[in-house]
């Protein structure tokens, strides 16, 4: 595979419902959808899902773009490269930027299966033909307003509820839910609002009999999360603290959690996502693919990596429409009655719609190979 150019789609899309977690109201979100070209014409696309600010991670758009156009893009440009595995090991000697890594090497992947003239899903060695999705809801302003939301998507057939919680914002607001839906499949996702301090209200979650709890201590920690499973029978989840294949090893290894939610740019790509997945496999430790406000390209690599077998629990990528007014693909992605529906056109299985993506355009950056600098490494 040779690829002749790289281009950065930079866009600003508004979402169609505020997103509220412990770090804050989301309203619109900063999305760079890469798109790599080769020499014949075809095009292979990845989005990078960094956030605007270093709050979920430290990784932030305005540092991956720099990483993209300075090091990631030239390097592929470079380089013949036979098999999408290659990529992580071109970039192995920069560190981090894990968001950045996988938004080209994702544009890698879909090239690949596009030349072969197979599926992304058949790619990376997937075999099934749906996927069951839940959805995950932000904090509304009351408790009220929460029950309401969960009401129109339980009607709409998800197969499980995630809603976010905080100090302040967990034990009293679960309760109403169980006493509101009985038995729903839920989950509570923290994203590191508690510490040890706060075992008590932790231990008090328990009794709602929760699918799990996700990440409810900092970001990275294995040893705290640790100790807090050893302390609840609810499932602790990882998410923040899996940012690698090695971070996922020692989670294991602790017993720092019982499942592991998979980001496919948050651990550097689909190669490493795949490695990840034959590690949980081997140790019974069941995943699931979470969601970090994609557009359809980014939902599109989601379905694919959760058609590998031992994702067993549903995942994050809900329709489009739940997000966005209009995404940036053809067909958009739609779930029915908690079903996706695995496209069975090459790559990942959907265009990407240029006049959709014009609305939202802000500004598209190329990297060719008179771009490539070379670059000096050290022993």
């Amino acid at each position: 595979m040779k690829i002749k150019e790289i281009k950065l789609h930079q866009l600003l899309m508004g979402l169609k419902h505020p997103f509220t977690t412990s770090f804050g109201t989301q309203q619109e979100r900063f999305i760079t959808i890469v798109e790599a070209i080769d020499d014949a014409g075809r095009s292979g696309f990845g989005e990078c899902v960094s956030g605007e600010d270093p709050l979920y991670s430290e990784e932030f758009m305005d540092a991956s773009l720099i990483a993209m156009k300075k090091y990631f893009a030239p390097l592929v440009i470079q380089n013949e490269i036979a098999h999408p595995d290659e990529v992580w090991e071109l970039f192995k000697p920069f560190k981090r930027n894990n968001m950045a890594k996988s938004a080209i090497e994702g544009a890698v992947w879909d090239l690949y299966a596009k030349q072969e003239g197979i599926t992304l899903s058949e790619a990376i060695g997937g075999r099934k033909n749906e996927v069951e999705v839940g959805i995950s809801l932000g904090l509304e302003d009351t408790d009220e307003g929460l029950l309401e939301r969960i009401k129109e998507k339980v009607e709409e057939g998800y197969k499980r509820i995630k809603v976010k919680i905080k100090p302040g914002r967990d034990v009293e607001m679960i309760r109403k839910i169980r006493e509101r839906f009985g038995d729903i499949p839920l989950m509570v996702d923290a994203n590191s609002a508690y510490t040890l301090d706060d075992m008590e209200t932790l231990k008090a979650l328990d009794a709602f009999d929760l699918m799990m709890i996700e990440q409810p201590l900092a970001a990275g920690d294995l040893i705290d999360h640790a100790k807090l499973q050893k302390e609840i029978s609810t499932p602790v989840c990882l998410d923040e603290s899996i940012d690698s294949y090695e971070a996922a090893a020692g989670a294991i290894e602790l017993g720092s959690c019982r499942i592991i939610n998979v980001k496919v740019g948050r651990v550097g790509g689909i190669t490493q996502s795949k490695k990840i997945h034959d590690l949980a496999l081997e140790h019974d430790i069941p995943l699931w693919c979470g969601g970090m406000l994609e557009a359809g390209v980014g939902r599109l690599h989601n379905i694919a990596i959760t058609t590998l077998s031992n994702f067993t629990l549903p995942g994050d990528t809900a329709s489009s429409s739940r997000y966005w007014h209009e995404d940036i693909i053809t067909p958009e992605v739609s779930a029915e009655d908690g079903i996706v529906t695995v496209s069975q056109e090459p790559g990942i299985g959907a265009a990407v719609d240029f006049g959709k993506m014009e609305q939202y355009l802000q500004k598209t950056e190329v990297v060719t190979a008179e771009d490539a600098v070379d670059m000096i490494f050290y022993d």
